[in-house]
């Protein structure tokens, strides 16, 4: 390989390596709001309670959320067990802890708020 060639290679690596390696360090955050779903935010549109209306938004599809004062989150929850504590949390305070790009959150953790 000329030196050019490895040069760039390099420098390819180094630039990876500079994005890639503060992200993996990123520490987790919480947060602490009302759980809801992507589709309603922080207003539920159908009649009847909060908690029904966020149930029937994420059957069709939406993605819970966690509404922080005038803020709304997409909660990223992969795991079964972090979704059901979501599900049982329905309309309820709760804190989750995850990190957080944009309005996503990806979630390690949900527990009720005290």
């Amino acid at each position: 390989m000329k030196f050019i060639e490895r040069f760039a290679v390099a420098m390819a690596a180094g630039v990876l390596a500079a994005v890639l390696i503060p992200s993996s360090f990123a520490k987790a955050q919480t947060f602490t709001g009302i759980v809801s779903d992507a589709m309603c935010g922080a207003k539920h549109m159908m009649p009847g309670d909060d908690a029904a209306c966020l149930r029937a938004c994420v059957k069709k599809g939406s993605n819970y959320a966690l509404v922080v004062g005038d803020k709304v989150y997409t909660l990223d929850a992969k795991d079964k067990a972090t979704l059901d504590k979501l599900d049982k949390l329905a309309a309820a305070k709760a804190t989750v802890t995850g990190q957080a790009s944009g309005d996503t959150i990806d979630v390690s953790s949900v527990a009720p708020a005290k």
